[in-house]
């Protein structure tokens, strides 16, 4: 099937639901693009499946994956499902406010499912998740587990790392084995002031006689 590339306006409140914190506060005014092998929307239900190599952007929001699912409640808040192919792993993007003269910084993650949700603007990636927040091209927190949410609204993302095994039910304990892995930098300190001079002092001024000069 020919390829399809739409600018999507009916989807337009994807990333985008109103109050967003950290995340970049331009992308909610942004059209959304999709890119795909094809796409299938039902009118009736609110409901649009973009397949084949999807690319998803809106503003600064890059969103990658073998499937795209998009649906719309009745208060026209809209969730996203993003699917990867067998083995490999959906992506997401999207920058930081920074202040200016600052350094530019992006929020990456990747999961085999990332889902986001519009009313409570969180972005969640399910199973070998990873978020990592980048300053510039260099990596200042990385974060590995089961499960990982971000909120744009709080900037704050909580991970699960244990796994539940296919037979448990809710209640049940998780299976043993998952594991939370972070690597947290420190915060970038000011440059430490210069010491200041030593005071000036009498002049010490060598003497040629012991016990001074003579009476």
């Amino acid at each position: 099937m020919k390829k399809r590339y739409l600018p999507i306006l009916l989807l337009s409140a994807l990333a985008c639901a109103p109050g967003v914190g950290h995340a970049e506060k331009a992308d909610r005014n942004k059209p959304m693009n999709i890119e795909s092998d094809a796409l299938r929307h039902d009118e009736l239900k609110q409901t649009s499946v973009f397949t084949g190599r999807v690319v998803m952007t809106k503003g600064t929001i890059v969103l990658r994956g073998a499937q795209l699912d998009v649906r719309q409640d009745a208060d026209g808040y809209q969730y996203g499902v993003v699917t990867a192919e067998p083995g490999k792993r959906a992506f997401f993007r999207q920058k930081r406010d920074s202040l200016a003269g600052a350094p530019d910084e992006f929020i990456e993650g990747e999961g085999e499912v990332i889902e986001y949700d519009g009313r409570a603007d969180n972005v969640r990636f399910i199973t070998r998740a990873e978020m990592r927040r980048y300053r510039e091209s260099v990596v200042t927190d990385e974060v590995s587990g089961a499960v990982i949410v971000y909120n744009n609204l709080t900037d704050v993302f909580t991970v699960d790392g244990q796994k539940k095994s296919p037979a448990s039910t809710a209640g049940d304990a998780p299976a043993p084995g998952g594991r939370v892995r972070a690597v947290l930098s420190p915060k970038e300190q000011p440059p430490a002031a210069a010491p200041a001079p030593a005071a000036s002092g009498p002049v010490l001024r060598p003497s040629n006689t012991l016990g001074g000069a003579s009476k």
